[in-house]
């Protein structure tokens, strides 16, 4: 059994304060937190009508994934029905099981990203990461032979069946947006999803128990999502807050859309063009909150690098290609605070690029920035010395 006490037991003891492991650091705590959560909702976070002329979508996406790194889409096709009907049939297991009935789903505690429920992200106790105040159902969904509904909740009678349908429409529509995106930066329609190759997609439920002390804790921790594309539904108690500037802006959910957030491996993929989306979850005293998250990932043999078409010259390459193994290892043994897994693969472009023009200003001979290239491991460097 997962050694991390579940976070929802602490909360219906009445506990009057939380215990020391989920006390935050006092520069990573909230700033300020209320109970009227609409006191600190911000309602910039860009929308987009994905109904609208792809003259209109394009522009949009851009700027949003360029600014933010997120952004709300609404007319994007998943029924509204199904919507409401996942978040009703996700409460009843957190609300109504008994604590003995959900310990039959729990996760296996040894291993990182493992299906069912849990409360600690990182596997390692030796990790000095503070506890979040949450928890949540990891289901394995996608491709189909990682999909074992048996091991989902059994109650209400259609969740398994709500949860399949929402995975499918969930791939749909994570299509849909990264070909927008790819158009979007003047590439082919396919390129993104060309270079991630066959979606690894998991859903998780997380819930989020009231907290006797919020402006000590964090529902989740402020990080960056390791894959792709992230897509989330909200209930309407809201909590999610996303860094905008250097200053955390709490997300007002919107009513039947949905949030999209730009992840770790589309930044790498799009060479910085388009930003990851750095966010945390906030608690409060008097309600739960509920969100359902969809997490689109590489296969782990799949290495990551800027796309060609985005890389010349001029703009070369920020960041080394990586083996999403390597990646998404770093991310759960390091701790995912911020941007820092992602940040380890930036590299030193200036320096680079004046090591380059002197050596081409003094030598022309293409063998010398080839072996440059190796050393370095640029693969634009190639292309640089047949100039």
């Amino acid at each position: 059994m997962e050694w991390a006490v579940r976070v929802q037991i602490l909360s219906q003891m009445g506990i009057s304060e939380v215990p020391s492991q989920y006390i935050q650091p006092p520069k990573n705590r909230p700033e300020s937190v209320t109970e009227n959560i609409a006191d600190l909702s911000c309602k910039h976070v860009p929308a987009v009508d994905l109904c609208s002329e792809k003259e209109s979508v394009l522009p949009a996406i851009r700027e949003a994934c360029r600014e933010w790194g997120a952004f709300h889409v609404f007319n994007h096709g998943v029924p509204t029905k199904l919507l409401d009907g996942l978040r009703r049939a996700c409460l009843p297991f957190f609300n109504d099981f008994q604590m003995e009935d959900k310990l039959k789903y729990a996760c296996n505690p040894n291993f990182a990203a493992s299906e069912g429920y849990g409360s600690r992200l990182l596997v390692s106790s030796e990790n000095e990461t503070v506890l979040d105040w949450r928890d949540y159902f990891d289901h394995h969904t996608l491709p189909l032979s990682r999909r074992n509904p048996s091991a989902w909740p059994h109650f209400p009678p259609e969740y398994r069946e709500l949860m399949a349908n929402y995975s499918d429409e969930m791939r749909v529509l994570a299509q849909r947006l990264l070909a927008l995106m790819s158009e979007s930066l003047g590439l082919k329609a396919s390129c993104i999803e060309d270079a991630v190759g066959e979606f690894y997609q998991n859903i998780t439920a997380s819930y989020y128990p009231p907290c006797p002390q919020p402006d000590l804790t964090l529902g989740l921790q402020s990080h960056s999502d390791i894959g792709v594309i992230t897509l989330l539904i909200q209930d309407d108690v809201g909590g999610l807050q996303v860094l905008k500037d250097g200053e955390w802006l709490l997300v007002d959910p919107l009513p039947n859309a949905i949030l999209v957030l730009v992840a770790d491996q589309t930044e790498i993929i799009t060479n910085g063009k388009y930003k990851t989306c750095v966010h945390r979850a906030i608690t409060n005293a008097s309600k739960a909150r509920l969100s359902i998250a969809t997490f689109h990932d590489p296969a782990k043999t799949v290495r990551i690098s800027p796309v060609s078409d985005l890389v010349s010259q001029s703009s070369p390459p920020l960041y080394s290609s990586v083996l999403y193994r390597d990646y998404l290892s770093s991310w759960y043994s390091n701790a995912p605070e911020g941007k820092r897994n992602l940040d380890k693969l930036l590299l030193d472009t200036s320096n680079y690029c004046s090591a380059l023009y002197a050596i081409k200003k003094r030598n022309k001979n293409s063998q010398v920035l080839f072996h440059l290239c190796n050393e370095i491991k640029f693969d634009v460097c190639i292309e640089a010395s047949k100039a």
